[in-house]
Order: C-alpha cells, then sequence, then structure tokens
C-alpha cells in the first residue's frame, strides 16, 4: 500500500505564542493518520481494543522538524506501515503543506493485553497489516 493520506486544518487551540503548531500537535497528528492507515488496510483500531482485548502501545517516537505548520493551514499526514508482525507495528510518517515537507517521523508500537502485558495480534489481522508494509524509509 502506498502512503495513506489524511488532511487536517490547524486549529488555533494548536498554536503556541509564536503562532506556530505546538511540537507534540505533530504525535496527535500522527496518531490520527495511524488510526486511518489502519481503517484503510482494513483493522479498525476501536475493533482491536473491543472484539479483542490488545491496545497498541507506542514504544518509541521519533520526529524531525523541517518547517512550522501555522493556524488554518492545511496539513497532509501520509502514514505507512514499516513493518507489521504479531508482537510489533512500526509507522512512517510525513507532514507536509502543499507539497512541502513540514516534519517527518516514525513510532513504534507493541501489542498489549486488557492486564498491559505484551500479547499477540490475532492471526486473522497480520495478513492485512503486512500487505500494506511499503518497504519506504
Amino acid at each position: 500500500m502506498d502512503a495513506h493520506r489524511t488532511h487536517l486544518r490547524v486549529r488555533y487551540a494548536e498554536t503556541d505564542q509564536m503562532g506556530v503548531v505546538y511540537h507534540a500537535n505533530y504525535l496527535v497528528w500522527m496518531e490520527i493518520g495511524r488510526a486511518e492507515c489502519c481503517r484503510a488496510v482494513g483493522v479498525r483500531y476501536k475493533e482491536l481494543e473491543v472484539e479483542e482485548g490488545l491496545f497498541l502501545a507506542v514504544v518509541e517516537a521519533h520526529m524531525r522538524f523541517v518547517r512550522p505548520a501555522r493556524y488554518d493551514e492545511d496539513v497532509t499526514v501520509e502514514t505507512w506501515i514499516e513493518a507489521a508482525t504479531r508482537r510489533k507495528l512500526e509507522f512512517g510518517y510525513r507532514l507536509s503543506r502543499g507539497g512541502e515537507e513540514l516534519a517527518t517521523g516514525s513510532t513504534k508500537h507493541i501489542f498489549l493485553d486488557r492486564a498491559m502485558k505484551p500479547a499477540r495480534l490475532p492471526e486473522k489481522y497480520l495478513p492485512a497489516f503486512q500487505a500494506a508494509v511499503t518497504g519506504r524509509t
């Protein structure tokens, strides 16, 4: 699967005193992109929680900021799956405005059960995630 694209409009509340998007909001946007990417490959995150009792915990996050985003700008969050196993998922991200790169990032996640112990993804979900792995870096 190519990168999934999610479009967001920068809200005033997401900016700081300098008038640019506060850095932590990029992680929120990555979460939105990740949920939509999973949905696009046929796996709803809510289904994993409710039906399977699984949670996708962030264990590592990286972000490189290139240019600032500002209030009312349209931001595109490109999200792709870099690796998928029954124990973990890795995602890549590119955030842009009109094709101009704003930031890049990646996150690594492990599956946890309701007791917050490491768990395995049920086999029925794995093919959808693995088919979406792009090999992009």
